[in-house]
């Protein structure tokens, strides 16, 4: 993809520019603006610059789009793969179907519930974030979306799997927050 994507990016840059130079500012069409429209055949163009860049934009913006596409595309289907044929083609009941997804809980919900989700509150947003609850909050959803989305979480029902990923999550966050560190923290 680089291989090709330099030399069209080069080609890009060197007709936008000389087509921003050379645009009438009479016509209402000034520099770069006039360029973009052009590139993304908004308005027709003019002259010799203007009908480059518009070819431009009509042969790369597709591909750009089909590009971006054709990755989502792969990236499912290697997915759908790793899983077990029994739970791609399981069907689901109706109270399956009707029930909403599950949210993860906020870390304010465990405060004085119990006294070990109680001390995994404070050491994960005390200790490992200094206090910093809107931080905590994010870094915690992070932590949680990540492990739903891993191979192991795959066969299980959305709920169980947001139940399980929780309890890991609030386990091995106590564990690493007691010396102040947080994994999304290290991670960025």
């Amino acid at each position: 993809m680089i291989d090709y994507g330099l030399p069209f990016l080069v080609i890009l840059v060197i007709t936008w520019v000389f087509a921003a130079r050379v645009t009438d500012p009479k016509d209402g069409r000034e520099g770069f603006v006039g360029v973009y429209k052009a590139f993304t055949l908004i308005d027709p163009p003019h002259h010799f610059w203007l009908w480059a860049a518009s070819v431009l934009g009509w042969l790369m913006v597709p591909a750009i789009i089909g590009g971006f596409a054709g990755h989502v595309i792969t990236a499912r289907i290697e997915s759908a793969k790793q899983m077990s044929s029994n739970f791609l083609y399981r069907r689901r009941t109706l109270g399956d179907r009707l029930r909403p997804p599950g949210k993860i809980a906020p870390l304010s919900s465990y405060i004085n519930k119990s006294v070990p989700d109680q001390h995994f509150v404070d050491v994960f947003v005390r200790v490992a974030h200094r206090n910093y609850w809107d931080m905590a909050q994010d870094h915690w959803e992070i932590m949680v979306s990540d492990t739903m989305s891993t191979v192991e979480f795959a066969e299980l029902d959305r709920h169980e799997s947001l139940r399980r990923a929780e309890d890991q999550n609030r386990m091995t966050a106590s564990l690493s927050a007691v010396f102040g560190l947080c994994a999304v923290c290290e991670a960025q």
